[in-house]
């Protein structure tokens, strides 16, 4: 294992998360959640769904934005296949399926942009309500509702893998994904998904992977099931608090 930091995701995300839990703790108080805070943090987290393979891809698009993402590309014309070279599986992705999750713009690369001339989460939210924008493809209402799905996915995910014995990731990756994302998917991206869970790391991957051994890698994931908590629920408030719902 490296010893390096800056080598271990896992406490980068940590760190990050329990900075951000520190501030959505003090709703009482109605302090306003930096949007470049918020931003940075959530950006750690990207680099779990590369790690998590082809299972967790539509997540990784819908979470990161891609050089293609806005491509030209016809939604008619997706790849044929999905292909994972670790197991050497080939998942046929629903037609239109990957076109569509790569073209919608909600990423944690437009809040960062954004943060750069928005300062808070509200005052985000608040922009794209006066333009009449909040639901638009590509809003950042919309990213930032896409990119807490992301976070609350890795929470519960983790919450999973903490209970569950064995070194297999699928039922712990079956449950969060069914939890967080099955419920705004159609039947197509769910098969494909569920496909894909066969071509999970295992456990022991994983944590090779993000340079953690067991014991570590339970520490740092248990801090950030405690930290991230806070924070979705900070941003299901602004949400609720504007009249603009989850379910979308």
């Amino acid at each position: 294992m490296g010893s390096n930091e800056a080598d271990k995701p896992l406490r980068r995300i940590g760190a990050s998360f329990e900075q951000l839990a520190a501030v959505a703790k003090q709703q009482q108080q109605q302090p306003a959640m930096a949007a470049g805070d918020f931003s940075r943090a959530c950006s750690n987290v990207s680099v779990l769904f590369g790690c998590l393979g082809i299972a967790f891809k539509f997540a990784e698009m819908d979470y990161v934005a891609k050089a293609s993402a806005r491509s030209s590309a016809p939604l008619s014309s997706p790849p044929r296949y999905l292909l994972c070279s670790s197991s050497r599986l080939a998942i046929p992705p629903p037609v239109g399926a990957l076109g569509c999750l790569g073209r919608v713009g909600c990423s944690v690369d437009d809040l960062l942009e954004a943060s750069k001339t928005i300062s808070t989460l509200p005052s985000m939210v608040e922009l794209d309500i006066q333009k009449g924008t909040v639901r638009q493809a590509g809003s950042h209402t919309r990213n930032l509702l896409r990119v807490k799905r992301g976070i609350d996915m890795v929470k519960v995910l983790f919450e999973q893998i903490l209970v569950t014995e064995g070194n297999s990731l699928k039922d712990a990756a079956s449950k969060a994904y069914a939890q967080v994302f099955a419920p705004h998917h159609g039947w197509a991206i769910r098969k494909a998904v569920g496909a894909g869970m066969y071509a999970l790391p295992s456990k022991s991957q994983l944590l090779k992977k993000l340079n953690e051994d067991e014991n570590s890698a339970r520490a740092q994931m248990q801090s950030f099931v405690r930290s991230s908590g806070p924070v979705i629920l900070y941003v299901e408030d602004l949400f609720t608090s504007k009249n603009l719902g989850l379910d979308w």
